[in-house]
């Protein structure tokens, strides 16, 4: 990485972790497995960016829209983020990180909200400096319209655009500098529309489990090589 690239590090960084499921099958292995695989890489790609300077990291880890997959499937991955609330998160959060849960958490089993929500109390006031954000039951459709129906019911008839962000579930993430989706697809698929009006896109062809943490270097140069001009 040349002397520019390492002088220019986005503030915030969006991860579009896909191609888990294709993965698995592309190496003939069970298509939840691909599942644990993406965990492993969220967490190693997730300290490389804070190592690497990047003050908030914010990955989609369960849409709205993953809610209609297979009930298996699902339940896997409810039983994963429990299993990394004891172990990758609270391993971040003991290191200072601050890790933040976005999206409607009404829709997630009983126990594992709870966890959640006493999980995320515990690490509100980590100080380090770093944010992880975990995009979980979250849809940026689903969230503009939460957010709509939020200043409705306190009574708004005319609002601002501050005063839709503050209603957001994401009101404290901010604009996303740098997003990067994997898994060889051109789109952002309702992840934090709000946030990415400016945001520099990132393409990988390669599936979430294999990116690399070089990966993330390449990108953190060409991302430092734009101009940004913000529509000016």
């Amino acid at each position: 990485m040349n002397e520019r690239a390492d002088n220019v590090i986005p503030a915030c960084v969006g991860i579009i972790m896909d191609g888990n499921r294709r993965w698995a099958k592309a190496k003939g292995l069970p298509t939840l497995e691909g599942h644990t695989a993406g965990f492993a890489k969220a967490k190693e790609i997730v300290q490389h960016a804070f190592d690497r300077g990047v003050q908030t990291v914010v990955v989609y880890a369960f849409s709205t829209e993953n809610w209609n997959r297979a009930a298996e499937e699902v339940g896997y991955l409810m039983d994963l983020f429990a299993k990394a609330l004891e172990r990758e998160l609270a391993e971040l959060s003991r290191e200072g990180v601050r890790v933040h849960f976005i999206g409607d958490l009404s829709y997630l089993p009983e126990k594992l909200r709870s966890a959640v929500e006493k999980f995320e109390k515990e690490c509100a006031q980590n100080a380090r400096g770093k944010t992880l954000g975990v995009a979980l039951s979250y849809g940026g459709r689903a969230e503009i319209v939460a957010a709509t129906n939020k200043l409705l019911h306190a009574g708004k008839e005319e609002v601002n655009k501050e005063e839709v962000h503050a209603a957001l579930w994401s009101a404290d993430v901010p604009e996303f500098d740098l997003i990067v989706r994997t898994g060889g697809a051109r789109r952002l698929s309702n992840f934090f529309p709000w946030q990415s009006a400016y945001s520099e896109l990132f393409f990988v062809d390669k599936y979430w489990p294999d990116f690399t943490t070089e990966d993330f270097d390449t990108i953190l140069a060409e991302y430092a090589e734009r101009e940004r001009r913000n529509g000016k």
